[in-house]
């Protein structure tokens, strides 16, 4: 049984709400989570819950305001939450590790740049050649970073959630771990994606427990949360209707919107190789900015580092990234704002490099097969 989202202009829902207009499709791969882009879940079942929030005086309070300011029938907005579950997983899988863990980019690329999701996004692309490509002509966003992403979120649809998005968001809405570093603003992004989900489903009449993805409420092959489903999924295949499970070419068209719509500028590089100074003082103060584009190439060059001749050509701002190896000397890049661009999407720069190894190494693989 196939479950649908239909995105229409709706009078009481809240103009800036209908971006995306279409249909979502919900299919049975809605009912596995190992995005490989976040921690896997635990082997417990997501129905492991504790508790409902019927009667709990902040989500009902958070309810009522919801309704009063989206249009929503308030009961109705009670009555879901009412039924939604409080999930004790949920919460341990946002905390931090317990013991940090060193960071180790190689580690990192290896859990994505290895034979089995090569040869998936090889199918993958080999499959969709036509549009990628026109989503590259369309959105100026190249095929390969598109295959990356998806690659790197969900083995090109292999993986894209076993939890009720309904539980996840709002056990995080409405009990986020206070013992989070930034419990109060990671809280608040929960409770505002809930809204969004829940005018997404109540609006058209779905069951919002019907609905399945990550433990974080991110869904579908590119794992969109749903303020970004609202702002940035697209048609892209021109059947009336926006369906990020079920239709690859909906998800190719979105993430290329997506990044478009994060500044992506049409044939910029993404990165480039760099030599760090050998000044501690100079090389902390290019760490600094961590992976915001700041300094000139003329103010690396400047401050001690080396560039190699399209690095010096650049003429946008760049930023010296840099990726920890464990024990071993870390790896350095120069990020551009593309690569800014990137981690709108994940807000790190090892996935970033991730993705962009990860399409690289795939087209690599295609040109090879077809000499």
């Amino acid at each position: 049984m196939r479950i649908r989202f239909l995105f229409l202009p709706m009078r009481r829902i809240a103009p800036a709400l209908l971006i995306a207009t279409g249909l979502m499709t919900l299919s049975a791969a809605q009912a596995r989570n190992d995005s490989a882009a976040r921690r896997a879940a635990p082997a417990l079942p997501e129905t492991r819950a504790s508790g409902t929030y019927a009667g709990h005086t902040q989500a009902l309070a958070w309810g009522q305001a919801l309704a009063a300011r989206s249009g929503l029938d308030a009961q109705q907005v009670q009555a879901v939450l009412a039924r939604a579950h409080r999930l004790p997983a949920v919460e341990q899988l946002v905390l931090p590790p317990p013991t940090p863990q060193a960071r180790n980019w190689q580690a990192y690329r290896a859990r994505f740049i290895e034979p089995r999701r090569l040869a998936a996004g090889q199918r993958f692309w080999d499959q969709h050649a036509s549009t990628l490509a026109r989503a590259e002509q369309v959105y100026g966003v190249p095929a390969a970073l598109v295959v990356g992403i998806i690659g790197v979120e969900t083995l090109y649809g292999q993986h894209t959630g076993r939890f009720r998005v309904l539980d996840a968001l709002s056990t995080l809405a409405f009990d986020f771990p206070q013992a989070h570093p930034r419990a109060a603003e990671r809280q608040r992004f929960f409770q505002d994606e809930l809204g969004h989900f829940l005018q997404m489903t109540l609006g058209q009449g779905i069951d919002p427990q019907s609905v399945r993805g990550s433990f974080a409420g991110a869904m579908g092959l590119p794992q969109f949360m749903p303020s970004s489903w609202q702002r940035y999924a697209v048609d892209f295949d021109g059947d009336g209707r926006i369906d990020l499970f079920g239709s690859t070419s909906d998800a190719i068209g979105s993430v290329a919107r997506y990044l478009q719509a994060h500044h992506w500028q049409s044939g910029q590089a993404t990165h480039f190789s760099v030599q760090v100074p050998s000044d501690p003082t100079e090389l902390q103060n290019l760490l600094a900015p961590d992976i915001l584009p700041t300094f000139s190439a003329q103010a690396l060059l400047a401050r001690g580092a080396g560039l190699d001749a399209q690095a010096r050509q650049h003429t946008g701002l760049l930023a010296l990234v840099e990726l920890r190896n464990g024990d071993a000397p870390p790896s350095y890049v120069l990020g551009t704002e593309n690569f800014y661009a990137v981690t709108r999407y994940n807000w790190s720069s090892y996935y970033a490099m991730a993705v962009i190894e990860l399409g690289q190494a795939v087209a690599e693989r295609r040109s090879k097969v077809e000499r």
